[in-house]
């Protein structure tokens, strides 16, 4: 699905906004260019573009608001309707033969046919079980469909896709640091969707995207509040998790409604998390404790959230951020710089 290129602006297409990144990476994941731009309610739904006319608009409008911009693009997709599966087959060194075995594996292990699917893979080493050695490879599938309707509103904004990527690649491709040998961590996007991969350094071994993000927590206290979506993203930044609600300034009505939307949305999202995690620890011998998290998206953003993911999910959670555009929540900057890369830092 995604074809490499040496300069290529990223795009990560949130419910929340557009993120265009431009970075080259040297030890460490630099920003070169970056921008933001709102997206208007009901374009997405679930990941899913559901108004290929509004999209392209929105791109139009960010670039020409932001005219340094490059329109050689790469695009991340997470939704719940992209299949992941991971796939054992004999070791094959030829990367024609191998991917014409992926394809006829594939038959059997997607839930679509081929003819209406773009498949893409990540091979993540040999393992024996006792029976020989095996090629592990990470399946991903998306439906032609969606695809085509990516690519229609990059071509609707007079843009050129060099490919699309998952997002959940992307993500560990910008935060991936040095850790122990065989360490697994998980990464966790959340934004408008609950993005969440495990990795083992940069290979990613398990993914899944699912609904119920912090931009449905915005919508939960828009509604509350008969607040537009901007300011309830804003009041939820404002209020955060940390400080006691009477040392906030504002409205206080609306502060408290905010801490506890927060509050039982963060133990919502965590409950997603740690059902996701237990399903796949169960899936074998290869899936290992995961030791720490690291978590990015708008979610970075609201004070105390992290220290409160970490308590529900009972381990380390640091902040995963890519630094160097002024304005924008490094947070939001992950999944657009590690589209706009092609390999992960070193360090």
């Amino acid at each position: 699905m995604a074809k490499r290129s040496k300069t290529v602006v990223g795009l990560d297409i949130d419910p929340s906004g557009i993120t265009a990144v431009q970075a080259s990476v040297n030890g460490h994941v630099r920003v070169e260019r970056a921008a933001l731009a709102p997206l208007e309610a009901g374009i997405l739904r679930e990941g899913e573009i559901v108004d290929v006319d509004g999209l392209a608009q929105a791109l139009r409008t960010l670039y020409a608001e932001n005219r340094g911009l490059g329109k050689r693009v790469r695009i991340g997709v997470a939704s719940q309707k992209i299949v992941v599966r991971v796939v054992e087959l004999p070791p094959i060194s030829d990367p024609a033969e191998l991917e014409t075995a992926i394809r006829f594996q594939a038959q059997d292990e997607l839930p679509m046919a081929l003819d209406s699917a773009v498949l893409d893979h990540q091979t993540l080493g040999i393992v024996d079980h006792g029976s020989g050695p095996r090629q592990r490879v990470l399946l991903v599938a998306a439906r032609r469909e969606s695809v085509d309707r990516v690519l229609a509103a990059v071509h609707g904004a007079g843009l050129r896709p060099e490919g699309i990527d998952l997002s959940a690649f992307a993500m560990v491709r910008a935060l991936h640091r040095a850790g122990p040998e065989g360490e697994q961590v998980l990464y966790l996007g959340i934004g408008g969707l609950i993005n969440l991969a495990v990795a083992q350094s940069t290979d990613c071994l398990f993914t899944r995207a699912t609904g119920g993000g912090v931009e449905s927590l915005a919508i939960e206290l828009a509604e509350r509040r008969a607040l537009t979506l901007e300011h309830a993203r804003g009041w939820l930044e404002h209020v955060g998790l940390d400080a006691a609600t009477e040392a906030i300034d504002g409205d206080a009505e609306i502060i408290a409604d905010a801490r506890e939307v927060l509050r039982e949305g963060a133990r919502r999202i965590a409950a997603e998390v740690r059902n996701t995690l237990d399903f796949h620890l169960a899936q074998g011998p290869v899936a290992t404790a995961i030791t720490r998290a690291v978590l990015t998206g708008p979610a970075a953003a609201i004070p105390g959230f992290v220290t409160t993911m970490a308590a529900e999910l009972g381990m380390p959670v640091e902040e995963g951020l890519v630094e160097g555009a002024p304005g924008i929540a490094p947070g939001r900057l992950a999944v657009a710089a590690g589209l706009s890369i092609d390999h992960a830092p070193r360090s």
